[in-house]
């Protein structure tokens, strides 16, 4: 994505969460536990994925992506689509998004990538809507 920065990896932590599990110092228990607003909002609004679940392998793992900035308001918490993102990197100054993947199956969750979108002005919405 063209305004796409800050852009934060989590796939050292996946890996040794697994590594944790496949070596017995965690159960499944303990890496399966997506909450159930998390798995609902997997089959309802998440991205579906190639890639299968680490934990199961027995499904694909499903993208659910969040936003969050002071300048959102009422969609700060909320989740969109990729294709969302876009149309609000053009419209607002800075915010940031969190993709999280989720097994339907075994409820397996993983924080995978969190970025900055934004143009990079501050209060950005607010000079278009004004029409500054």
């Amino acid at each position: 994505m063209w305004s796409q920065r800050s852009v934060v990896d989590y796939g050292l932590a996946k890996r040794a969460a697994l590594a944790s599990l496949s070596s017995g110092r965690v159960t499944t228990t303990d890496l399966c536990d997506a909450h159930p607003y998390l798995l609902r909002a997997a089959k309802h609004h998440g991205e579906p994925t190639d890639r299968q679940c680490p934990v199961c392998r027995r499904r694909k793992v499903t993208h659910v992506t969040y936003v969050y900035g002071s300048e959102l308001g009422r969609c700060e918490g909320r989740v969109k689509m990729t294709a969302e993102l876009v149309e609000m990197a053009r419209e607002y100054g800075e915010f940031r998004v969190y993709v999280v993947e989720v097994c339907q199956g075994c409820a397996w969750n993983h924080l995978t990538v969190s970025y900055v979108l934004g143009t990079g002005e501050p209060g950005d919405r607010g000079r278009r809507a004004a029409g500054k």
